[in-house]
């Protein structure tokens, strides 16, 4: 980001983002190349690099499209707990997601179906009106089913990254 490294913020960076393991097992640590000419990472490891980059950028404003779907439930809600009500909660944060399991924490939910804004309030509001309580006991149910599935695209922080 053409900043100066502050170590302490770094660290806390990885921390925050869960890389830690993964760097350690780089031969290059934290200068390996990735991408185009460098590693392959899985969908998790792109996914916490990109949070990474949000936390250490230190924006005002956060835009984060679906950043938890490709982590598993540990290490999502981890990340959640500590990077968006913890890291980041002085700072504004937009987050797109189909994830249910987070609308009692956000304090705003917009739901958009086909472009438009189908409903715009509180977990309390959504909760309340019929229709959204149907989908979300279906969703939640469905969510719940699909546990015990295959998690192959799924990342729980501490998968070797892939060469």
């Amino acid at each position: 980001f053409g900043e100066t490294l502050v170590m302490e913020k770094y660290n806390e960076t990885i921390e925050y983002s869960q890389l830690g393991r993964d760097l350690s097992i780089l031969e290059g640590g934290d200068l390996t190349e990735i991408g185009e000419k460098g590693i392959n990472l899985s969908g998790g490891q792109k996914a916490r690099i990109s949070i990474a980059r949000a936390i250490y950028s230190d924006f005002d404003i956060v835009l984060m499209d679906d950043p938890l779907s490709a982590l598993d439930a540990h290490v999502k809600h981890k990340i959640f707990k500590h990077l968006l009500t913890e890291k980041l909660k002085d700072k504004t944060r937009i987050m797109v997601t189909h994830a249910i399991d987070f609308l009692d924490k956000v304090d705003r939910i917009i739901v958009m179906d086909k472009g438009e804004v189908i409903f715009d309030g509180s977990f309390e509001e959504i909760k309340s009106n019929e229709y959204f309580n149907v989908i979300l006991s279906h969703m939640d149910k469905d969510e719940s089913e699909g546990e015990g599935s295959s998690e192959d695209d799924k990342d729980d922080g501490n998968s070797e990254l892939q060469c």
